[in-house]
């Protein structure tokens, strides 16, 4: 059964973040005007934590399967990263689109190691397509659940996101970005990575317990090393996604009772706070003009405030009917999101940009991103995630469910 208010939370998210590559294309007045005040792109991506956050742990304690979940997901992600991977980069070598900066001085094997473990911008590469970056603390948020999930501590998601939070404030400037990668180097960091990576995976989809422990704890380990000591971004950042993510799992356990709504209210204030605070104070080491600083941190925070009060109109509505074509554009929302990039820099060799405001452009350029999105979704996502379910249901143990299941239970 779909939850349709997270599909419709999808569609915002994903629309809000398409707008803000296209509308500074096609209406660059209006986008400067917004971006004075909020943060379309911030809005987006937190509306998107927040429902991974909420429903992704929920999968793997229903059904109690660690290699069914992450079957499951690497047959939802792959297939269409592969698809959007592959387009952008014929694109560049084409001179449709260009390189993202500092991708044609890596070694190429660095840059593909990176990009398949899907962690790249934690390893300091950088991104093919630049919404990329935020499939790698999707990744590492994977990594932690099932490390928690394995090891029975992920009974108190509230408590892991406060502290999270906490850290994006106190630690936030204290660490480095990329600490690691510029001590021991890219090249060695992505080696490391990849292998602990798959290692990990590898082993947690195993049918021997202790194997499965150890793969687990190796991924959990792994994913916070990277969040804290070499995401690209700052580790300020990268910590109030952690702590955004696992709020999103905290509300999904008040809601089915598990966990106390006072408590979590609480920590979705702190949760909030905090990342607004981060924001505004680590910002200011960044050397920008007093003008930029000002409106990054007035996007920032109004991005995260309203992300959140759109997450809890949801909830609000979840027993509502929601419009169809809301629910319908949240089933595509993936291929909008990670197709919207090459489709627009396609368009900009095609057609060029206007020299002024063209909402005309701008709509047209949306139709055609919809247009393609059902095709992506009908073509590569949906026999995908088909073909994903099915091996599933026929690779998964059954001593890995009964013992994964003792867990889910615990909880």
């Amino acid at each position: 059964m779909r939850l349709g208010w997270l599909d419709a939370l999808r569609a915002i998210a994903a629309l809000v973040v398409a707008f803000q590559h296209a509308a500074y294309r096609y209406v660059p007045s209006l986008h400067w005007e917004i971006t004075q005040w909020f943060d379309p792109g911030t809005y987006g991506i937190t509306v998107f934590f927040l429902v991974s956050g909420y429903i992704v742990p929920a999968s793997l304690s229903r059904t109690g399967n660690v290699r069914g979940f992450w079957i499951s997901r690497l047959f939802r992600i792959y297939p269409l990263w592969a698809v959007a991977s592959t387009a952008i980069v014929l694109l560049a070598v084409t001179d449709v689109a260009e390189w993202r900066f500092g991708l044609p001085d890596l070694a190429p094997g660095t840059a593909v190691l990176a990009h398949v473990t899907m962690l790249q911008d934690l390893l300091f590469v950088p991104s093919v397509i630049n919404v990329l970056w935020t499939l790698s603390y999707e990744m590492a948020f994977y990594l932690l659940v099932v490390a928690l999930f394995t090891t029975r501590l992920h009974t108190r998601p509230a408590p892991i996101a406060v502290a999270f939070a906490l850290g994006a404030v106190v630690c936030g400037s204290l660490l480095p970005v990329a600490g690691l990668s510029q001590a021991a180097g890219i090249d060695v960091v992505v080696a490391v990575a990849t292998v602990a990576a798959l290692g990990a995976i590898g082993c947690a989809m195993s049918g021997h317990a202790v194997v499965r422990t150890a793969g687990a704890l190796l991924g959990g380990v792994l994913s916070l090393v990277l969040v804290i000591g070499n995401g690209r971004v700052g580790p300020w950042q990268g910590l109030a996604i952690m702590a955004t993510m696992f709020l999103g799992t905290a509300i999904y356990q008040a809601e089915r009772g598990h966990a106390s709504r006072r408590v979590v209210a609480v920590a979705a204030a702190v949760v909030l706070a905090c990342s607004v605070a981060a924001g505004a104070w680590h910002s200011r080491t960044w050397g920008l003009p007093a003008a930029a600083e000002a409106a990054f941190q007035r996007g920032w925070a109004s991005a995260m405030v309203l992300a959140a009060l759109t997450f809890g109109l949801g909830l609000a509505l979840r027993h509502r009917r929601l419009p169809r074509l809301l629910t319908g554009i949240g089933l595509i929302s993936y291929s909008i999101y990670l197709l919207h990039p090459a489709l627009f820099q396609s368009l900009d060799h095609i057609v060029g940009r206007p020299r002024h405001d063209a909402p005309g452009m701008l709509a047209a350029a949306f139709g055609v991103l919809l247009l393609v999105s059902w095709v992506s979704y009908r073509l590569v996502e949906a026999p995908a995630q088909r073909l994903g379910r099915a091996l599933a249901r026929r690779w998964s143990s059954p001593a890995t469910t009964a013992t994964a299941a003792t867990a889910a239970n615990a909880g």
